[in-house]
C-alpha cells in the first residue's frame, strides 16, 4: 500500500549573517516527544533532520549528537525509519558555503560521521532541493552566498550534486544497503508563443539535480553548451557521467507557486512581475493565476518523472500553507495522484505530508524573521502542540481509513475561479464548490457578513441566513432550518451589539444573547450539527494587570456581558462540543460602524475623535478572527476559546495607531476617562 510519511519543516538557512532555523521556530528542537506524535499518527517513515549546521557549527572536529535527543533512537523503538537529512536549504557551516570548492569534501566528512554514529540507519537526503536551493542562494541571491549570477548558481548546484555523491559513498562504506532519497522541486514553466524558448531551457533546467545524480549530462544534454559557457569543467561533469549516484527514490516536490506562467505582453501585470532574459522584457508568474492556464500539481509531475528516469518515486513535500480547508484538498489532491500514478504502472511509494508542525515566514522566503506563523499536521502555538484537522486527515490515510470531512467536497483554490488575477490567456478552467453547506446567522452584522465573505473565497458553500429565514430563539424556526438546509456547522454571529442600550432594553438584548444561543445549542445537539457562537471579553470585570484566559473568573460588570456569560453557560451545557470563542473590540474593512471606520472618517472631515485612555484592550481584526474561528470550526475544536489579536492598547492609542497608519494627523485624537464619558454601561 501507498506508504504515509511525515517530516517537520527543518530549513536552517543562512541570509548574510543570520541563520534562521525553523526547529527552533516551531519548537521541534525544544520538545522530544515530537517523535512520538509522528509515531502515533502512523507514518512509516519520517524525513529526519540532523544538520549539519546544528550538529557541528564550528568544526568537524566538534559534532555534538544532542540535537538527536534520543529522538531517532525512539523513532527505532516505535518501528518508524527515519531518512536523515543533513543539509536542508542551507549553505552549511560558517566554515563553508556553496562556493567553497572543499564544501562537498567537509559535507562527507559530516556525512561519515553520521553513519558510524547511526549505522543502522537506511536512507539519507544529503542536500535537499539542490537545484531549488541553488536558484535561491547562487541565481536569485535571496540566500548566502547571494550570488546574481549564472556562474555562481552552477557553481552553487555542482558542489551541492558532488557532496552529495561523496557523502553517499562515505555512508555507503558504513552502511552499503544505504539508500539516496534525492529530492526537488519540480516546478513546471509555461508561457505565451513568443516565449517558448525560455520556457524550454527554464523545463529543461529544472532537471539538472536528477540528471546530474544519474550520469546523464554529457555533449548531448540540452543544456551542456549553458553549462560550459557558464564555467562548469568538462571533467567535472564527465566524473558524473563515468560514476553516478542515482537515487534509489526521487523525491518530488510540487508547490502551486513553482509554476510559472512567462508573458511578453507586460501590460497584463504589476511592475514588481517584470523581468527578462536580456533578449525579450517580460512578466513571470504563478500559472495559477492566468485564465486557461492548467496547474499540473503533482500527478504531471510524478508521471514526467516517471517517463524519464523510471525510478521509485515518492512525494517528499506535501504542505500548503493556507486555510485548513485548503490544506485539506492540497493533502486529498497529492494523495490522489500517488495512486493515479500507481494505477498507471509508476512505482510511487510514499506521500510525505510536510511540515507537521508548520512553517515560520515562508511569505517572505526566510528572508524576514516576523513571526508569520502557518500550522501543518499540529499548531504549536499553545502550550502544547494541538491536532489539526489536517492531522487528523493525515491519520485516516496512514491507516488506510475512510475520512469524511464536508470540506474535502469541494475544489482547492487552484481549481476555481477566485484563483485568477490576470484572465490573459484563454478561457477560464475551474470548478464549482459542493458540498453540505455552513449556516451563517447575523445576515445584517459585521461577523456574518464577514464569515459569508470569506466562505466565498475558502470554497465552502454556505447560507446567510436573515432573521426571517430562521429566528435563533424560536425553535421551531431553528429546528426547520437544519432541517431544510442540512448543514455540517452552524455559525452564530446575531445578536444584540449595543451595550449600553442594554441597560434598559432588558427582554430583547437577553432574547438575542442569551436564549437564542440556547436553543441553537439545543439543536445542533440533537441534530448533530457542530456550533460556533461568539461571547465577548465584557464578561471580566477589567480587573486583572495580565490577560485573561480561558479559565479565569467571569465577572461581568454590566447587562450586555452578563447575557453573554449566562449563553456560554448555556450553550456549553446543552452541547459540550459547540465552540464558543470570545473575543474584543472588533474592527474590520467591510463595514462602516467600527471604532476605526468611524473614528477616521471624522479625522477626515476635520472633526475631534475622542477616545478613552483608561480602557486597554486587544483589538481584533475581523478578517483574521473569521479565519481563526473557521479553522478551528473545521478542527472539530470545542469548548471556551480566546480570539484576538497580539498585544494590548489603550482606546486612545489605538486611535492615534490607526490614524498614523491611514496617514491622518494624530493631533486630531484626544483622550477622556471613561467617567468622563457618561456611558450608561459600566466597562
Amino acid at each position: 500500500p501507498l506508504q504515509l510519511w511525515a517530516g517537520p519543516e527543518c530549513t536552517v538557512n543562512r541570509v548574510h549573517d543570520r541563520w534562521i532555523d525553523q526547529l527552533e521556530c516551531t519548537g521541534w528542537s525544544r520538545r522530544a516527544d515530537d517523535v512520538d506524535r509522528l509515531a502515533d499518527l502512523g507514518v512509516q517513515r519520517v524525513r529526519f533532520p540532523l544538520l549539519w549546521e546544528r550538529a557541528a557549527p564550528r568544526s568537524l572536529d566538534e559534532v555534538s549528537w544532542q540535537d538527536d535527543g534520543g529522538r531517532l533512537e525512539r523513532l527505532r523503538e516505535r518501528g518508524v525509519q527515519p531518512i536523515l537529512g543533513l543539509v536542508h536549504h542551507g549553505s552549511g557551516p560558517a566554515y563553508t558555503d556553496l562556493l567553497d570548492p572543499q564544501f562537498p569534501h567537509k559535507l562527507a566528512a559530516y556525512a561519515r560521521a553520521v553513519a558510524q554514529r547511526y549505522p543502522w540507519v537506511d536512507a539519507y537526503t544529503p542536500v535537499n532541493e539542490p537545484l531549488t536551493t541553488a536558484r535561491f542562494a547562487g541565481l536569485y541571491g535571496i540566500w548566502y552566498p547571494h550570488g546574481h549570477r549564472n556562474p555562481d548558481f552552477l557553481r552553487c548546484l555542482l558542489h551541492e550534486i558532488q557532496g552529495t555523491v561523496l557523502a553517499m559513498r562515505a555512508i555507503r562504506e558504513v552502511n552499503p544497503q544505504a539508500q539516496l532519497v534525492q529530492t526537488d522541486d519540480l516546478g513546471h514553466t509555461q508561457s505565451t508563443p513568443e516565449l517558448a524558448y525560455q520556457a524550454e531551457f527554464e523545463n529543461d533546467r529544472r532537471w539538472l539535480s536528477f540528471d546530474l545524480l544519474c550520469g546523464r549530462v554529457d555533449p548531448r544534454h540540452p543544456l551542456w553548451k549553458y553549462l560550459r559557457h557558464h564555467g562548469l569543467p568538462e571533467e567535472d561533469l564527465m566524473a558524473l557521467v563515468a560514476q553516478p549516484c542515482p537515487p534509489d527514490i526521487l523525491g518530488i516536490n510540487a508547490y502551486i507557486t513553482s509554476e510559472r506562467f512567462l508573458d511578453h505582453r507586460l501590460h497584463h501585470y504589476p511592475p514588481t512581475l517584470h523581468g527578462g532574459n536580456g533578449r525579450h522584457a517580460y512578466a513571470d508568474t504563478e500559472a495559477v493565476r492566468v485564465c486557461g492556464t492548467p496547474f499540473g500539481g503533482f500527478a504531471a509531475r510524478l508521471r514526467e518523472a516517471h517517463e524519464r528516469y523510471g525510478l521509485p518515486m515518492a512525494i517528499t513535500e506535501a504542505h500548503i500553507g493556507c486555510t485548513r480547508d485548503e490544506q485539506l484538498r492540497w493533502l486529498r489532491d497529492a494523495w490522489e495522484a500517488a495512486h493515479t500514478l500507481r494505477d498507471e504502472g509508476a512505482d510511487v511509494r510514499a506521500v510525505t505530508v510536510w511540515a507537521a508542525f508548520g512553517t515560520c515566514d515562508w511569505d517572505s522566503l526566510l528572508t524576514q524573521e516576523r513571526g508569520h506563523y502557518e500550522p501543518g499536521l499540529w499548531d504549536v502555538r499553545g502550550p502544547e502542540p494541538r491536532l489539526t484537522a489536517l492531522g487528523r486527515y493525515a491519520q485516516d490515510l496512514g491507516r488506510g481509513t475512510r475520512h469524511e470531512h464536508p470540506t474535502l467536497h469541494g475544489p482547492g483554490w487552484w481549481q476555481r475561479e477566485v484563483r485568477l488575477l490576470y484572465p490573459t490567456h484563454g478561457d477560464a478552467l475551474h470548478r464549482e464548490s459542493s458540498g453540505p453547506p455552513l449556516l451563517i446567522t447575523g445576515a445584517t452584522g459585521t461577523l456574518g457578513r464577514a464569515f459569508a465573505r470569506l466562505c466565498e473565497m475558502r470554497g465552502l458553500p454556505h447560507h446567510l441566513l436573515t432573521r426571517q429565514e430562521m429566528d435563533i430563539a424560536d425553535p421551531a424556526s431553528v429546528s426547520a432550518a437544519l432541517q431544510r438546509w442540512q448543514p455540517w456547522a452552524l455559525v452564530n454571529c446575531a445578536g444584540y451589539v449595543r451595550v449600553d442600550d442594554a441597560e434598559d432594553d432588558h427582554d430583547r438584548h437577553w432574547r438575542e444573547n442569551a436564549i437564542g444561543p440556547q436553543v441553537l445549542a439545543q439543536a445542533c445537539a440533537q441534530a448533530g450539527v457542530q456550533l460556533l457562537t461568539f461571547s465577548s471579553d465584557l464578561v471580566f470585570a477589567g480587573d486583572r494587570q495580565d490577560p485573561y484566559h480561558e479559565h479565569h473568573e467571569a465577572r461581568p460588570l454590566n447587562a450586555y456581558g452578563r447575557a453573554k456569560l449566562a449563553a456560554e453557560q448555556a450553550v456549553l451545557a446543552h452541547w459540550p462540543d459547540a465552540l464558543v470563542v470570545r473575543t474584543a473590540a472588533f474592527f474590520g474593512p467591510w463595514d462602516n460602524y467600527n471604532f476605526v471606520t468611524q473614528g477616521l472618517a471624522k479625522l477626515q472631515r476635520g472633526e475631534t475623535w475622542v477616545a478613552p485612555h483608561d480602557q486597554v484592550v486587544s483589538p481584533t481584526y475581523v478578517p483574521d478572527l473569521v479565519e481563526a474561528s473557521l479553522d478551528l470550526l473545521i478542527d472539530r475544536e470545542r469548548g471556551l476559546w480566546h480570539l484576538a489579536n497580539q498585544g494590548a492598547v489603550s482606546w486612545v492609542r489605538f486611535a492615534q495607531m490607526a490614524a498614523e497608519a491611514a496617514g491622518l494627523p494624530t493631533a486630531g485624537v484626544a483622550e477622556c476617562a471613561t467617567c468622563d464619558m457618561k456611558l450608561r454601561a459600566a466597562r
